[in-house]
């Protein structure tokens, strides 16, 4: 039986949804996985996004909290507000509360993928904040660790992403994300599924 990761994710400007296409091409690279990509609901009506210059949203269907409960492993991406996880997100866990009575989502591995607007601006609090949510759900956190190996280590280049997973700089919208982003993000999904097949096989 194939195992089931889901990439669900929220952009505003298409940051993290970058990082979200080469998350899903890495975990389907490893073999047994089918890899689903999905975007949280928007909240701010489209008047309000369209003062704020944001593109239309990608064509990823949009999620709703009980098909979590259909995946074997999820990685979940957002931009930063201040250091924590977009409202967006937010609402969206909120809305994961039948889920968390029936403890759904428990043993179920997690990962996290960010934006964050500035160097300083998040690339470990925002995860870090966000693994609450994961913690309330039982939910098992798979950090990305160092396993990107050295470029993870490169001070010459200006790149995002952490140990607890890839990221990228938007700075003032017009930074996209580089090579090395891209491809620890590919890094990351290919990891995750990785470890969500073995903890699948480990229960079968």
């Amino acid at each position: 039986m194939a195992v089931k990761v889901y990439v669900v994710f929220y952009s505003t400007y298409g940051h993290v949804a970058k990082l979200a296409e080469e998350i899903k091409k890495g975990a389907a690279s490893v073999d047994g996985v089918e890899v689903k990509i999905w975007q949280v609901p928007e909240t701010l009506p489209e008047e309000v996004l369209g003062k704020m210059g944001a593109p239309p949203k990608t064509d990823a269907p949009v999620i709703t909290p009980q098909e979590l409960a259909e995946a074997d492993g999820i990685l979940f991406g957002f931009p930063t507000r201040f250091g924590m996880m977009a409202a967006q997100m937010k609402a969206f866990f909120d809305a994961t509360g039948g889920l968390w009575r029936e403890q759904s989502l428990a043993g179920k591995p997690a990962g996290i993928f960010f934006s964050t607007g500035t160097q300083g601006g998040g690339q470990e609090t925002t995860p870090l904040t966000a693994v609450t949510q994961l913690t309330h759900h039982g939910m098992v956190f798979v950090p990305v660790g160092y396993t990107f190996g050295a470029k993870m280590f490169d001070m010459e280049t200006v790149h995002g992403g952490s140990p607890y997973g890839a990221g990228t700089f938007a700075g003032d919208g017009s930074r996209w994300p580089t090579e090395v982003e891209l491809e620890h993000a590919f890094h990351q999904g290919k990891y995750f599924a990785g470890v969500a097949k073995r903890l699948k096989c480990a229960a079968a």
